[in-house]
């Protein structure tokens, strides 16, 4: 196996990595001790260092450590090899500093299933730290909601690329007969996909799509634009009218109430204020 392939080993290996990064800083002795390997250095001030022997054979075997009599040394792969396992753990640190972790519940055919979740990938998360002049947030929570709402249906009616395509302006309609995978869908599934229907159409042809785009393929709001030629800032000003429609449509406004009776009446025309 080649040391390439050995990476994640080292990584996740306390014991590996230790023995490697000992090898790299110089050339030692060892002695087998049980079943452990102990090694030493000539030089004085530097303290016996034990490893399990197994560990030992191992990073010989990977072709990193390379073996003389009593001597081990580094190949040389080593060095390179370490940089590389150096830079991912970096790399995993920065990336867990970034990230904001929820333990949340996903629902798969009917069924719960325990999940992590990275809030922070979520592109409506970024817009909810867009704001206005004053400082007051430029996406309300209900259009945000409403955003996480039409992703979650989009998910859950498992609309694909090739599905979704057919929602702008409006879902295309198909002959009856045609094949497709409905047939195969939960009924969870179909409702969801009825939803998002409903949804579409009452943010309209003209920002549906957009927010399709932003919410449920969770592009950015600069690659909107490019992709659609549109002008600096505009996607996120269509896509707050496009959050707010479907905000409403999910909490309709409360009916107006008011008179119910009317009358019309001459210029000349006195109401009477008896009954």
């Amino acid at each position: 196996m080649s040391e390439v392939k050995r990476a994640p080993a080292a990584s996740s290996n306390p014991h590996l990595l230790r023995l490697l990064r000992c090898i790299a800083a110089g050339a030692a002795e060892f002695a087998q001790v049980g079943g452990d390997i102990v090694l030493r250095r000539a030089r004085a001030g530097h303290n016996a260092l034990r490893f399990p022997a197994d560990t030992v054979r191992f990073a010989v075997s990977s072709g990193l450590v390379e073996q003389r009599e009593n001597t081990l040394s580094a190949a040389p792969p080593l060095a390179s090899y370490l940089k590389r396992v150096m830079a991912k753990d970096r790399d995993e640190v920065f990336q867990e500093q970034h990230r904001d972790m929820r333990n949340v519940v996903v629902v798969v055919d009917d069924t719960k299933h325990p999940a992590r979740r990275n809030l922070n990938t979520s592109p409506l998360t970024s817009l909810a730290r867009l704001k206005e002049r004053d400082g007051a947030a430029f996406f309300p929570a209900d259009a945000l909601e409403a955003g996480e709402r039409l992703a979650a249906d989009f998910h859950r009616g498992h609309l694909n690329p090739k599905v979704t395509a057919t929602w702008e302006p409006r879902a295309a309609s198909r002959t009856k007969g045609a094949a497709g995978g409905a047939l195969d869908l939960t009924e969870a599934a179909m409702a969801a996909r009825a939803r998002f229907s409903r949804a579409a159409d009452a943010m309209g042809p003209e920002l549906s799509g957009v927010a399709i785009d932003i919410c449920c393929f969770e592009k950015g709001l600069e690659t909107v634009e490019r992709e659609r030629q549109w002008p600096a800032r505009s996607a996120k000003l269509l896509l707050r009218a496009a959050l707010l429609a479907l905000a409403r449509h999910y909490a309709p406004p409360a009916a107006r109430t008011g008179r119910t009776e009317h009358h019309w009446g001459d210029a000349d025309y006195r109401p009477s204020m008896t009954r």
